[in-house]
């Protein structure tokens, strides 16, 4: 499995706030799944589709996701030439006081400096398990400029959707952002592909006039000045666009076609390797549907939930349809309903937290409650 290509993962986006989850990381360095992060998703999927160059754009926030990502060794991206290449702004000066555009510039450098044809560009917010394989190759069999993914239940998911009109030959011929009434439900998956010397070209036009922000609805925005195809995608997708839809994701997980459509298709997602115990159950505890990381101590209940590596749940205490990130620590006598806990914060004695399934509490990363 080979195709011709180079991928490129935009780690931010200026659109989409995850709140309180979202201010000491970068979208792609939210924590997801038990284990994983987001960008794990999006660069397993490039990984098994045979790209073996990969750039990461980062603007802020980056230090989380530069720890988890090291040297791209748990996807086997770190070689003498090309594997994972992290793209910070402000790459090519001395100071944050770079110049407009720099960040373009920088990404410039990178892109020319390989010599695959093709590039395959994605978002943060999607998570799904696919090859990029014959998407790249029915794009060079096309007379399109560029091919971009989409799929039908978007709107679904709520705001942020960008809205695909398309022409009989699947030619894009209008992008509407947040339309209160759309008249198609094509929603973009924020994936595309083109030709490396066309991208060169447009981020090179871009910085002749002056413009500082790259992404990919930047370049679909050219419909019509280039032939942008819209291709549908009919898998599983798990869109991350609020605090809603990423803990409605989470949940999800813990349906047995979910899992089996994002972990079992035969393509792995990768993600970096934390060897530690395996979980301790202590006795007369009450576990029920969660999904339960390594070095878990569980003395109390858990139900519909997901637990992330390292939580101590102590003795009378419930936790129910929450998500637990990492080393959390939660006390006796403590019930927890429709909460998401940030890494590290600690639940004292006989707390209550009961917040909606449609509107969750959000604990602050290393919080004491």
């Amino acid at each position: 499995m080979f195709i011709d290509a180079m991928g490129l993962i935009l780690a931010d986006n200026n659109k989409i706030s995850l709140g309180d989850l979202s201010k000491p990381r970068a979208l792609a360095a939210m924590p997801f799944g038990g284990r994983y992060r987001i960008i794990d998703y999006m660069l397993s999927n490039m990984v098994n589709s045979g790209i073996k160059s990969v750039g990461i754009l980062t603007l802020n926030k980056y230090k989380s996701l530069m720890d988890h990502l090291g040297s791209g060794a748990s996807w086997d991206l770190d070689r003498k030439s090309f594997g994972l290449n992290i793209l910070p702004p402000f790459v090519n000066s001395e100071s944050i006081s770079a110049q407009d555009g720099e960040e373009l510039t920088g990404l410039l450098d990178f892109i020319r400096s390989n010599r695959a044809e093709f590039v395959v560009i994605s978002n943060s917010n999607m998570i799904l398990n696919t090859t990029f394989v014959d998407f790249v190759r029915t794009h060079e069999q096309s007379s399109a400029d560029i091919s971009v993914m989409y799929n039908r239940d978007g709107i679904k998911y709520g705001r942020p959707n960008y809205v695909f009109d398309v022409d009989r030959k699947g030619m894009v011929t209008d992008m509407l952002f947040n339309p209160e009434s759309p008249k198609s439900n094509r929603c973009s998956l924020g994936i595309v592909v083109l030709r490396r010397n066309l991208l060169i070209d447009l981020i090179t036009d871009m910085l002749a006039h002056g413009e500082q922000y790259f992404g990919v609805h930047t370049l679909i925005k050219r419909f019509n000045v280039l032939k942008v195809r819209a291709v549908e995608y009919k898998g599983l997708v798990l869109r991350i666009n609020d605090v809603q839809t990423y803990f409605d994701a989470s949940m999800r997980l813990l349906d047995h076609n979910t899992r089996a459509d994002l972990f079992w298709k035969g393509t792995p997602i990768y993600t970096k390797v934390k060897d530690e115990a395996p979980t301790l159950y202590q006795q007369d505890c009450d576990v029920s549907n969660a999904l339960v990381s390594d070095g878990c101590r569980i003395m109390g209940s858990v139900h519909n939930s997901i637990l992330f590596r390292g939580v101590m749940v102590s003795k009378n205490s419930t936790v129910k349809n929450c998500v637990i990130m990492q080393d959390v620590h939660i006390a006796d006598n403590c019930f927890l309903e429709n909460v998401i806990l940030d890494k590290n914060a600690v639940i004292r004695p006989g707390t209550r937290l009961v917040g909606h399934s449609n509107y969750p509490v959000v604990i602050d990363k290393g919080a004491i409650v």
